[in-house]
């Protein structure tokens, strides 16, 4: 059997070809010269293949004369680290208590490896990323977390000591800014100093939505293990408005983990952003699916 093409199957390919872009163009107008924050998660770091295609995007994105900024996680592979060197990861409400030791961890992989493993990603696809955390130039200044949490048996309310836990309060564009102008990618993790003088570790969701509302970015994507919000029948809801959104929490359909991740996206859309989508970060070329086609891959919540 013969592998050659016919000029018929070769016009079929490039009419196939042609039309993805024509369809593709007018969303990569919208675009041009807009800020896109795409928050990358950990969960959705963990294969070889899933992750060259993501480098692919932020790249194409780049070259369709997008600013892309990434930031990124690291939940999973702080874990292993921690196991690793024998620290036992100590939980208060479901969530990490990070004491002096543990931050230092945290530095050393959110802002070491992971962050030089994907700016690598980035690079081989032939664009110029940089690796970034907080603390560069000043970018974002923390201060100490304050979480609540509610016993289920008891009823008692009570505040979680998580040690060096921390919520972005200041955050200066400078940096990124002068960034933008020299054609760079930054890529951010989300580690930041304290007027204190002490290094926080922040959650990646909250950290990415404060430099997307800091920069008034058109898009904020959440790259999730999740292909979005879910109506009650299990279906995806393709757009969803911030009261809309409200109600459904209200009433339940939204519930669980979705909860907190809405309420990320409702926050970042009040800090400035113009729009919010949860996406499923294990699909590859999701976020050229979501930024350059008609109906997008996820959820997008919008003011």
């Amino acid at each position: 059997m013969s592998d050659q093409i016919t000029a018929e199957e070769l016009n079929d390919r490039f009419s196939h070809d042609a039309g993805i872009l024509a369809k593709a163009l007018p969303y990569m107008q919208r675009y041009e010269g807009k800020t896109v924050v795409v928050k990358y998660g950990g969960h959705a770091m963990g294969n070889p293949a899933l992750g060259q295609a993501f480098a692919r995007d932020i790249a194409l994105l780049k070259q369709s004369k997008v600013n892309p900024i990434v930031v990124h996680g690291g939940g999973p592979q702080i874990g292993r680290m921690l196991e690793s060197m024998g620290i036992e990861s100590k939980f208060e409400g479901g969530l990490r208590v990070t004491d002096q030791r543990t931050v230092e961890i945290v530095e050393m992989v959110l802002a070491g490896s992971i962050n030089k493993e994907i700016v690598a990603l980035i690079n081989a696809e032939g664009e110029w990323a940089i690796g970034l955390c907080g603390k560069d130039g000043n970018m974002v200044f923390a201060k100490k977390a304050e979480k609540t949490f509610k016993d289920p048996t008891s009823n008692i309310e009570r505040v979680l000591d998580l040690g060096f836990v921390g919520e972005p309060v200041e955050v200066d564009r400078t940096l990124l800014d002068l960034l933008a102008r020299s054609e760079m990618i930054p890529v951010i993790a989300p580690v930041a100093p304290g007027r204190d003088g002490h290094t926080y570790n922040i959650n990646a969701d909250t950290f990415s939505g404060a430099i997307a509302g800091s920069l008034g970015a058109k898009r904020l994507l959440f790259l999730t293990d999740v292909p979005g919000v879910l109506d009650s029948a299990g279906e995806l809801i393709p757009e969803l408005s911030a009261r809309q959104a409200r109600q459904l929490i209200a009433d339940g359909t939204i519930h669980g983990g979705m909860i907190p991740k809405v309420e990320t996206c409702l926050d970042a859309l009040e800090r400035g952003v113009e729009g919010v989508a949860i996406l499923n970060g294990k699909m590859p070329h999701v976020v050229l699916i979501e930024l350059f086609t008609e109906h997008g891959a996820g959820t997008l919540i919008v003011r």
